[in-house]
Formats: C-alpha cells, sequence, structure tokens
C-alpha cells in the first residue's frame, strides 16, 4: 500500500488509526490490533470477517450518498485498510470551542440528526455513535466515521439505542448545549419528513423516524428505572 502516514489519530484497543496521504490524497490508514488474549487462528477469521463487514457498509453508504468516507484499499488478511480523510473535525472539539455560535451549533446538532436517519434508512445501526466519530466541516456539514461496530438490522431497538448512545453523551459531556439532544432528533425527523417513508430493504421494513423515537423514549426510561 502507497501510504505515507503523518500523524497517529488515535491508538484504541481495536484499532491503530493514522493520518497521511495514498497516491497523493489526504488519507487515513486503519491497522487493526491483534488481541493477544485469543488463539491466534480465531483472532484473524474474527478481524477479517468485521474488516470484511465495515468496508461492505461504508461502500452501501457511499453509493446511497450518505457522508462516509470511501475506501481506497483494503488489505483484510494483514487488517490495513486506508480511507478517504474526511474534511472536518469531530463533534466533541467543535462543541466544545467557546468561539463557535449557538447559530452555527444548532445547525451542526441538525445536520447531524439528518445524517444519522439516512443512516438509518438504509437499515443500518452505527453501534458507536459518539461525539468522536462524527466528523463537521467549517459549513456545519457533518460525516459519519468508524463503522467497526456498525450492522445491518431491522429490529426498531437497535435503531433506538443507537440514539439513546448519542443522547446520553450530549447530556453527560456537552452539558452548556442545553436541549441539544432535541435539535439533532428534529433534524433526525426533519429528514423523514423531506425524504418520505424508508424504502424497503432487502431484508424487509425499516423502522419509520417515528418509531425509532418513540423506542428510544422507552429505553431512556428502562435506564432511569433501572439506574
Amino acid at each position: 500500500m502507497a501510504f505515507v502516514p503523518t500523524e497517529r489519530l488515535h491508538l484504541g484497543a481495536e484499532a491503530e488509526v493514522w493520518a497521511g496521504t495514498w497516491m497523493g490524497q489526504d488519507a487515513v490508514r486503519k491497522l487493526r490490533r491483534p488481541r493477544k488474549w485469543r488463539h491466534p487462528d480465531l483472532d484473524h477469521r474474527l478481524g477479517h470477517r468485521r474488516m470484511m463487514s465495515e468496508s461492505r457498509l461504508l461502500i452501501r453508504l457511499k453509493r446511497c450518498g450518505v457522508r462516509v468516507p470511501a475506501i481506497l484499499d483494503l488489505d483484510p488478511e494483514n487488517g490495513r485498510m486506508i480511507l478517504e480523510r474526511m474534511p472536518g473535525l469531530p463533534l466533541i472539539e467543535v462543541l466544545r470551542d467557546p468561539t463557535q455560535s449557538t447559530e452555527f451549533i444548532s445547525t451542526v446538532l441538525h445536520n447531524t440528526g439528518a445524517l444519522i436517519r439516512r443512516l438509518h434508512r438504509e437499515a443500518i445501526t452505527h453501534g458507536d455513535l459518539s461525539t468522536n466519530n462524527i466528523l463537521v466541516d467549517e459549513y456545519g456539514t457533518a460525516s459519519l466515521i468508524d463503522f467497526g461496530l456498525a450492522a445491518v438490522d431491522y429490529e426498531v431497538e437497535r435503531f433506538g439505542i443507537d440514539l439513546h448512545v448519542i443522547d446520553e453523551i450530549l447530556g453527560a459531556s456537552h452539558p452548556e448545549h442545553e436541549g441539544a439532544i432535541d435539535t439533532l432528533l428534529d433534524g433526525y425527523t426533519a429528514e423523514e419528513t423531506l425524504l418520505g417513508a424508508p424504502p424497503e430493504q432487502s431484508g424487509g421494513a425499516v423502522p419509520t423516524a417515528g418509531e425509532v423515537l418513540k423506542r428510544l423514549d422507552d429505553v431512556r426510561s428502562r435506564v432511569r428505572y433501572h439506574g
């Protein structure tokens, strides 16, 4: 792979992520890290399966016009993936920037909600909707990254949990932005109003935005009860 690394972006339990260039283009390299406690053969099979699943979902979403990185090169045998580097900063940094206007933050949150709904309309849940995995450019346009835990799903529960993750993070890590989740959910609903009912997928019917929001309320109630 003709990747020239310049800066390590993330070192996690599952993968090491570097920024750099690929064939002269800004890119990101995701290198899977072996799990030493697993048998090597099992670890290789699981890693290969996860990387193939992630790449298929990214290709599918890119074809549907969802703002996710394009795959530039893939070596699942060695656990390496080269991705387009999406523009912008992580949402966590944007929300913590005191120089950002209220209007810009509102636009960002609305656009983020709309993007998540577009993802869900393809019968795909992200699995880790944290403010680190949402990028925002200077115009307030949002992109999604890190699909290592993403999956095709048709159960409304999984979509509700997807939204509950970002709900909890906005409330716990960004309390200064009062009503942030409401603005995000307004964008989520507005996207469905704009596009109409979700199309039928090969695996079945995708839950509507209304059904997902109702399930989000159910998840919130269960968490409060058990908390």
